[in-house]
């Protein structure tokens, strides 16, 4: 798997689970189809026996997770009369006991599956849990954020090849610009942020095409973020959530765009900003 979103988040919520729980050993690894999850991703783990191990859905631990679509323990894997047993040799050699599985969820779709385990049968309590859960929750978000932006870059890429579309269908493509601005600061995956970067500057400069030339003005990514929120209608508090930021701080950005741009008003900023190809 390449270093991707997935990879990158799955990655941090195993440290994540690993820290809050007290787990020695955290695993897991996204499907590959309807019904098989691939073991990716390891933290704490002594050997590589786990890494690559297909987990088909119903079998093992983790299978079961994924067939119910509901967090699964054991406190003695081996011994285990609740779980088929395909996968003991792998998890003999990594001298996992007692284990907890987790599945990730996107829209009532299992998309993953998590594990956290020790090396000594002990009785998982509600602490380990909740960590497990919330480690899970984690990369669900991740996915989230990464499928909304790969819909925004398919519709987007359409807009994009029409600078001369019509009026009305410019409104959809600052919207697009919008939306995509605003999930940028939420993406892991450097190659995939600077895809939408890519994306939104292609935006902003097919608007920019119809100005007179171009423009010296220089906006830092924060700055063009608020612009596009309040090229939009939104007001500095609802600016301020879609971008997981304080009022106060979104209303420093806009000051600092609107100095900029020599404008006194934030109609005038926005306008401002098209017109120097900076919006759409």
């Amino acid at each position: 798997m390449p270093e991707s979103v997935d990879a990158v988040e799955m990655q941090a919520a195993l440290l994540r689970l690993r820290r809050s729980s007290g787990l020695p050993v955290a695993f897991g690894g996204l499907l590959a189809d309807a019904r098989h999850a691939r073991i990716a991703e390891l933290n704490g783990a002594q050997t590589t026996a786990l890494r690559g191990l297909v987990i088909s859905a119903g079998s093992g631990l983790g299978g079961k997770a994924i067939a119910l679509s509901r967090p699964c323990a054991v406190t003695d894997y081996h011994s285990s009369r609740h779980i088929s047993h395909e996968y003991d040799i792998a998890v003999a050699a990594e001298g996992l006991r007692s284990v907890v599985a987790v599945p990730v969820v996107v829209r009532r779709k299992v998309r993953g599956v998590l594990y956290g385990a020790l090396r000594e049968p002990i009785t998982l309590g509600d602490r380990t849990f909740d960590a497990a859960v919330a480690a899970a929750r984690d990369v669900e978000q991740a996915l989230v954020v990464r499928d909304e932006v790969q819909q925004l870059l398919s519709v987007t890429r359409e807009q994009v090849t029409d600078p001369r579309a019509a009026p009305e269908a410019w409104e959809d493509v600052r919207e697009a610009h919008r939306e995509l601005r605003a999930l940028v600061p939420k993406v892991v995956d450097p190659a995939l942020r600077e895809e939408l970067l890519t994306v939104c500057g292609l935006l902003a400069s097919a608007a920019g095409a119809r100005s007179p030339g171009p423009s010296a003005v220089r906006l830092a990514p924060r700055e063009l973020d608020v612009l596009a929120c309040v090229a939009a209608g939104a007001t500095n508090g609802v600016a301020a959530e879609r971008l997981g930021l304080r009022p106060e701080t979104v209303k420093g950005y806009l000051r600092s765009a609107m100095r900029k741009l020599g404008a006194h008003t934030r109609l005038q900023a926005v306008v401002a900003a098209r017109r120097a190809g900076l919006l759409p």
